[in-house]
């Protein structure tokens, strides 16, 4: 685990135990996200415990495998509305979820979109636990170091004005 070779360059490798707390961990905080959702809003109910943990599973996995595709469809809608189709599209997954569990019902979009919104803020709030408190974008900005890292004296950074000349295996796309 850490900063190896992965096959395609440096980057983050994680055991198999560190991604499956990680999935557990994010159940455990949509279970606690559906049941106080189920809690606080009269539209979604839960029969039994049983069926409680079939929808969060099944939430987990449509959280994993559909809603990237879904958010890769919906990525205009996602931007126009900055974020708010996020909710969305989680609203339809809970819905979705919902409709397959015998025992775990919600009445409607409006509740499914609220329900989503708590999932979404619980999420929010315990992200630094779910991640195992490492940040996963780490930004490193140096003031006043040299522009010029050559050590040949020689070498020089392009400027902007002198373009790059164009060589005989340059792939070209006109637009």
């Amino acid at each position: 685990m850490g900063w190896q070779w992965n096959g395609r360059g440096y980057g983050w490798v994680e055991s198999g135990f560190v991604v499956m707390a990680i999935f557990v961990k994010r159940a455990l905080v949509s279970a606690l996200g559906v049941f106080l959702g189920s809690y606080l809003l009269p539209g979604i109910h839960f029969e039994d415990y049983g069926s409680l943990v079939v929808a969060v599973l099944l939430l987990g996995i449509f959280s994993a495998i559909l809603k990237p595709v879904l958010v890769l469809f919906a990525l205009p809608f996602v931007v126009l509305t900055m974020g708010i189709g996020l909710l969305v599209i989680n609203a339809l997954l809970y819905s979705f979820a919902s409709y397959l569990v015998e025992g775990f019902t919600v009445d409607g979009f409006g509740y499914a979109f609220f329900g989503a919104f708590i999932i979404s803020i619980l999420n929010v709030i315990f992200n630094n636990w779910i991640n195992g408190g490492r940040r996963r974008t780490r930004v490193s900005v140096r003031r006043g170091a040299n522009r010029d890292r050559s050590s040949d004296p020689k070498v020089r950074r392009q400027t902007f004005s002198e373009g790059r000349a164009m060589r005989s295996n340059d792939d070209v796309i006109d637009i």
